[in-house]
């Protein structure tokens, strides 16, 4: 089951990388980002969106490890719980 789910995540990111590089070709004129009183230099589209696509895949995947930790603390205190909830019952 492990692999059939790495395979999922590889064909997702590669149509992802695919879809990317599909507008970055389509998508040549140059564009400035605007943030607040910001603007950047001209760049194509397409490196806009490729750069954003990197980043959100480094971010989810340095974010990744920090959910299963939580997730991880929140099944230990609730099996805690529960054992404290049956401890008490008994007479």
């Amino acid at each position: 089951m492990k692999t059939f789910a790495n395979l999922l995540i590889s064909i997702v990111i590669a149509l992802w990388v695919v879809g990317v590089a599909i507008l970055s070709v389509q998508n040549v004129e140059p564009v400035s980002l605007r943030f607040l009183s910001f603007q950047s230099i001209q760049i194509p589209v397409g490196l806009v969106l490729a750069f954003c696509a990197g980043v959100g895949i480094i971010g989810i995947a340095l974010l990744q490890p920090l959910w299963s930790l939580a997730s991880s603390e929140e099944r230990n205190s609730q099996s805690g719980d529960e054992n404290e909830f049956f401890a008490d019952e008994e007479f």
